[in-house]
C-alpha cells in the first residue's frame, strides 16, 4: 500500500487486529489466529481464496525441497536493511544463526512473527536472528523498525486490498517466499527446520528456544 493511498477497509481492520494481537503475551500461533479470524469475519471470499491457495500449495508439496536438517545451509550474500552486504559465513564466524524467511512488511502474519522474534532476541543470544524477505530496502527497514508463486486470483485479491507486491519487491513478478525458519550451527549445518506453505502458521517461539539451546 502506497503512503498516499487510502487504506482498504480490510487492511485497516487487519491493522487493528495486529495491534490487539501484538499487545498480548499469548503464544505466537494464538496471536496469528486473531488475524486469520479477522480475515474470515471481514471477507469470506478472501478467506476462502486463501484456503484454496494454501491447499494447492500443500498438495503440490511446496517447501518440501527446501534444505533439510543435517544438510549444509546454502551460502548467501545479501544486503541488510542499511544496504550493507552480509554473508552467511560472516554471521557464522560469530555465532549460530536462526534464519527466518518472511513474505514482507505488508503481511500482518509476518509482522507479528517479527515482533515475536524481537521479543526473544536477548533470550536466544548468542544465536543471531536473521530475517530475510524479497523486499526492497525501504520495506525491510519498515518491518525491522516495527519489531511460492501466487496465482491470478490470489494476486488480484492481494492487490485489491492495496498491497503492491511487485513494487515492494522491485520486480514485475508475483512471487512470495514460503515462511520458514532454519536454525544453523557454526559449521553451517541445519539443526532445526520449520517450513509451512500455510503462511498463517509459524514456528512457535518455544520451539525456537528449544532449537537454539541445542546449538549453543
Amino acid at each position: 500500500m502506497g503512503p498516499s493511498s487510502t487504506p482498504n477497509p480490510l487492511v485497516a481492520a487487519l491493522e487493528l487486529a495486529f495491534q490487539r494481537s501484538r499487545a498480548t503475551d499469548a503464544p505466537l500461533n494464538v496471536r496469528l489466529k486473531v488475524i486469520a479470524d479477522e480475515v474470515r469475519a471481514l471477507s469470506d471470499e478472501f478467506a476462502d481464496a486463501v484456503d484454496v491457495f494454501v491447499g494447492r500449495l500443500e498438495r503440490a508439496g511446496a517447501g518440501e525441497t527446501a534444505p533439510q536438517v543435517g544438510q549444509v545451509m546454502p551460502s548467501f550474500i545479501l544486503p541488510d536493511e542499511n544496504g550493507h552486504f552480509v554473508s552467511l559465513e560472516d554471521l557464522l564466524a560469530r555465532a549460530p544463526v536462526a534464519i527466518a524467511f518472511h513474505r514482507g512488511h505488508w503481511c500482518p502474519y509476518c509482522r507479528l512473527n517479527a515482533v515475536a522474534l524481537a521479543e526473544v532476541q536477548d533470550l536466544v543470544a548468542p544465536v543471531q536472528i536473521v530475517a530475510i524477505s524479497a523486499e526492497r530496502q525501504p520495506f525491510t527497514q519498515t518491518i525491522k523498525s516495527e519489531a511460492g508463486w501466487v496465482d491470478d486470483k490470489m494476486s488480484s485479491m492481494i492487490a485489491g486490498a492495496g498491497w503492491d507486491i511487485p513494487a515492494y519487491q522491485g520486480d514485475a513478478a508475483w512471487i512470495l517466499p514460503i515462511p520458514a525458519v532454519f536454525v544453523v550451527d557454526m559449521q553451517g549445518i541445519i539443526r532445526t527446520r520449520h517450513v509451512d506453505p500455510d503462511y498463517r502458521r509459524r514456528m512457535e517461539i518455544e520451539d525456537l528456544l528449544t532449537a537454539v539451546r541445542a546449538v549453543t
